[in-house]
């Protein structure tokens, strides 16, 4: 007790035999996804990547973009979920301006160390994704085959579309397996709850 007035200051109190936190963090303990991503399996690696992908969805759906989208900026639970937690450039992902990459003047600024277009502060280009991502071949192939989508601009404005016009996104955090099901439903057939929109957020 004397250990925690000393190091949580402000964030307890007591009352009578009870103690009171008013503030607390809690974490769970991940594996970064990048570091994962090296030595996993094949099917632990297109696990992963899907987790990956659901997390992405989720935070779209819920109207949030995460800024870096880098492996490094997301976490492997003990149970397998993918989940983010690099919280310093979070924004709505309505105040977003995704673009594509527009062509190069001339064929040799493609070689260049440095860009040929100017980005403005709000804008992302996802196509620059599969240069900064996706640089291991094994991972490379299943995401490409599993959410191409997301390299997309188009994509992420329909998402944008979306929210704007009211449209909630539904995106299932389990498999349909796990999912509760009705008595009186045919077996195998998932109840439609609302989605976990916090998911990537709180694991």
């Amino acid at each position: 007790m004397s250990q925690l007035r000393q190091e949580t200051g402000e964030s307890i109190a007591f009352e009578g035999d009870q103690l009171i936190v008013k503030h607390l963090y809690i974490e769970r303990r991940m594996i970064p996804l990048n570091l994962y991503l090296k030595s996993a399996d094949e099917a632990a690696v297109r696990h992963a990547v899907k987790e990956y992908r659901d997390a992405v969805r989720q935070l779209a759906a819920a109207n949030i973009f995460p800024g870096h989208l880098l492996f490094k900026n997301f976490g492997v639970t003990r149970n397998g979920r993918v989940v983010f937690y690099d919280y310093d450039e979070l924004c709505y992902l309505t105040e977003c301006n995704f673009r594509e990459i527009p062509e190069a003047p001339f064929p040799e600024m493609e070689m260049s160390a440095e860009p040929w277009y100017t980005p403005g502060p709000n804008d992302i280009f996802p196509e620059e994704l599969e240069t900064f991502l996706l640089t291991d071949d094994r991972i490379r192939r299943i995401f490409l085959e599993l959410h191409r989508d997301l390299l997309d601009p188009a994509w992420w404005r329909q998402r944008q579309d979306n929210i704007l016009a009211g449209q909630l996104e539904d995106v299932f955090p389990y498999p349909q397996a796990q999912r509760f099901h009705r008595p009186d439903s045919p077996a195998g057939t998932p109840v439609k709850l609302p989605s976990r929109r916090v998911v990537a957020l709180a694991g």
